[in-house]
């Protein structure tokens, strides 16, 4: 089924690792798409879509995109690569395969993917049942999210928040963590429609950007000192009877253990640590502690720090505190994934694992799962991914690549950096190409994608891959000769989750979107999954985990041999790496740049504009310097992930980022990084 045409007008869904998965419009005129807007009957992004999606059609047609199978030719580290067939890739790939587990056992074999596609079909689907088929070492899927979410789930017991269509009703907004604007513009919205009713917006960020200038008042921190904050405005609420002492009785444990614990976090100490002054701290906690409704948006880049997933634990409840989450409007949003949660296991099939406990490897170690020679990875299968830009420690990652007894597959819409490495790659179709599910893990709606056009030269999707592909390997059909409606239909059979009630595959035909629990969703209060039923604020979990069972402030980990703090965050115009390739947003974001405080810019006896390097013992990169009050003294931030480009001077920035695990959820930590800048020798 699909809704190809040669004239016309037809609906699809935003497809990339973005809270908001727009719904779009999408014109076709002989067959070929000519225009990208967003689509006005969508309940929450209601026609209105960021600029790199508007410039989708420039990425499906791109002169660069891979039509065809290819296989390299030369050695390791350049493009070489001559065309064949799908047979033979298939063949190439099965005899591989087949040799290295026979060999070394199927553990030797490790997927690596995220959410370069957000379909469900295409990002968790027949991937993952064909690996778990296989035996290969499971993938823990921890770059973006895993630490923040592991720590808001102490709290709250799952990715759980308020509706955002419900925030238009806030009178107050945190937006902590999150450049709104450039990375969730539809809460931006939501929010400045409630700023038309007297709502105030404040920014809390450690580095002032487009989100600090649209927003009513910009709080400045240093990295990594969130939870400190977060206590500071405990204590100052808690000091000033602003709790809501009825809430916490009937909808919360450990009140009383956390103001004990909230005693010492004075605004003079809080001040010291986050260096934000104590007086901005007091009125920042008594507006908070007296505005209702009050809403936070709590943002991804403050879990990437050592101690991430206890920052974001923290600031979780802060709504429980001051009764938030009673309140139309009030409460906090770090995901909502799971009113959305499908059958995962129906799909992913884990029961076909042959060995249940095979080893698991992180995502973010990559570096040194290549390079351990004692229990080798041989065959690695990318998709969906470009480690040899997104993966921190990159230099470890790239000589871990460039082994010659590592055989590295890449499924790809174009020739990556990681493609550089890879000895058979295939050509991926693009969304418009796929029949998909998607959910949302800020919003509500569940959307079902049908094709609109016809795959282009000889590209696969996800699916279809892993589908011959198992089929190939003499698995069992039941479960690998099925069609992408069969799987949609078994990820919506999902008894365990009351909120899906309704959705099924012809309604989603009918309707294009439905809502996760219909029109109307039973208060947070009632639906809290922690152990207890009720909102942690002393969790016991978190003491037989290891962990303190109340939130706390600890220092990051990097030793403090280099005298800057490195943030690496996202730009305006790609997402991760993706549309880093496509000419007309690179324009737009001009080059790399590295932000610096005027002071610590005077010190070194830098110059606005001039390149210099930045190094630490784990590589080197060259930017521009950009000098001013945009961060604060000691800190730097740099903005997008490049793809190499030695012509244009672009080098990708997680050559420095560390592979060292979060304290929770084994989250990346690539923030708490420690660089020296030195200038460049002139040539």
């Amino acid at each position: 089924m699909s809704t190809i045409v040669q004239n016309g007008t037809v609906r699809s869904v935003c497809p990339f690792d973005c809270p908001d998965t727009c719904g779009l419009s999408v014109t076709i005129e002989e067959g070929k798409i000519t225009k990208i807007t967003g689509d006005a009957a969508h309940p929450v992004t209601r026609g209105a879509i960021c600029n790199k999606v508007r410039q989708l059609n420039d990425r499906v047609y791109h002169p660069e995109r891979l039509l065809y199978p290819m296989r390299r030719k030369g050695p390791k580290g350049n493009m070489d690569f001559e065309r064949i067939t799908w047979e033979e890739a298939y063949d190439e790939i099965n005899i591989r395969m087949t040799a290295i587990i026979a060999k070394d056992g199927p553990q030797a074999i490790l997927p690596y993917s995220f959410y370069g596609n957000m379909g469900v079909l295409n990002a968790e689907g027949m991937d993952r049942r064909f690996f778990h088929r296989v035996g290969a070492s499971r993938l823990d899927r921890t770059i973006c999210n895993a630490a923040g979410s592991a720590g808001y789930a102490y709290t709250m017991g799952g990715s759980i928040g308020i509706d955002p269509e419900e925030t238009v009703h806030a009178k107050l907004f945190l937006i902590w963590g999150c450049n709104l604007v450039s990375t969730n513009m539809h809460q931006a919205m939501l929010a400045t429609e409630a700023r038309k009713n007297g709502a105030t917006i404040i920014h809390i960020d450690v580095h002032r950007n487009r989100t600090s200038a649209w927003a009513d008042q910009f709080i400045h921190l240093r990295p990594g000192t969130d939870a400190a904050l977060a206590l500071g405005m405990m204590h100052v609420i808690i000091r000033d009877g602003l709790a809501d002492q009825a809430f916490l009785e009937q909808h919360a444990i450990g009140y009383h253990e956390l103001a004990a614990q909230a005693l010492a976090y004075t605004p003079e100490y809080v001040a010291g640590i986050t260096g934000v002054p104590a007086e901005q701290i007091e009125e920042l906690s008594r507006l908070y502690g007296k505005t209702t409704p009050s809403f936070i948006r709590i943002g991804n880049g403050l879990q990437h720090h050592d101690n991430g997933g206890m920052a974001i634990r923290t600031i979780a409840c802060l709504p429980a505190l001051t009764g938030q989450w009673g309140v139309r409007g009030g409460g906090a949003i770090k995901g909502n994934s799971w009113y959305s949660r499908l059958n995962a296991d129906q799909i992913e099939r884990p029961d076909l694992m042959p060995d249940p406990g095979v080893r698991t490897i992180s995502m973010n170690q990559l570096g040194d799962a290549l390079l351990d020679s004692a229990s080798p990875v041989n065959l690695l299968f990318v998709y969906n991914s470009n480690p040899a830009v997104v993966a921190p420690d990159q230099n470890r990652v790239r000589k871990g690549l460039m082994r010659n007894d590592l055989f590295t597959v890449t499924h790809d819409l174009f020739l990556t950096d990681t493609c550089k490495y890879s000895d058979i790659v295939l050509p991926a179709t693009s969304h418009f190409e796929n029949l998909d599910l998607y959910t949302s893990y800020w919003h509500l709606y569940l959307q079902l994608h049908e094709p609109i056009m016809e795959p282009m030269g000889e590209c696969k999707s996800n699916f279809t891959l892993f589908k011959e592909l198992g089929l190939r390997l003499g698995f069992e059909h039941e479960a690998f000769d099925i069609t992408e409606e069969q799987m949609i239909r078994e990820a919506l059979d999902s008894k365990h989750n009351s909120f899906l009630s309704g959705i099924t595959f012809e309604a989603l035909q009918s309707h294009s979107w439905m809502k996760a629990g219909g029109k109307s969703l039973p208060a947070v209060t009632s639906v809290i999954p922690t152990p207890s039923g009720r909102i942690e604020l002393y969790s016991e979990q978190m003491l037989q985990d290891g962990y303190s069972p109340l939130p706390t402030h600890s220092p990051l980990k990097e030793p403090e041999i280099y005298p800057f703090l490195l943030m690496t965050g996202p730009n305006h115009s790609f997402i991760n790496s993706t549309f880093a390739n496509q000419e007309r947003l690179q324009k737009l974001e001009k080059e790399p740049l590295l932000h610096m405080h005027s002071g610590d810019a005077e010190a070194l006896g830098l110059l606005d504009g001039e390149r210099v390097k930045v190094r630490n013992g784990r590589g080197e990169v060259e930017i521009r310097l950009r000098i001013g009050s945009d961060v604060l003294p000691g800190v730097l931030v740099t903005q997008g992930l490049w793809w190499d480009d030695h012509r244009k001077g672009h080098q990708a920035v997680n050559a420095l980022t560390p592979q060292r695990l979060a304290d929770m959820g084994g989250g990346a930590t690539f923030f708490s990084n420690r660089v020296a800048v030195v200038r460049l020798k002139a040539t």
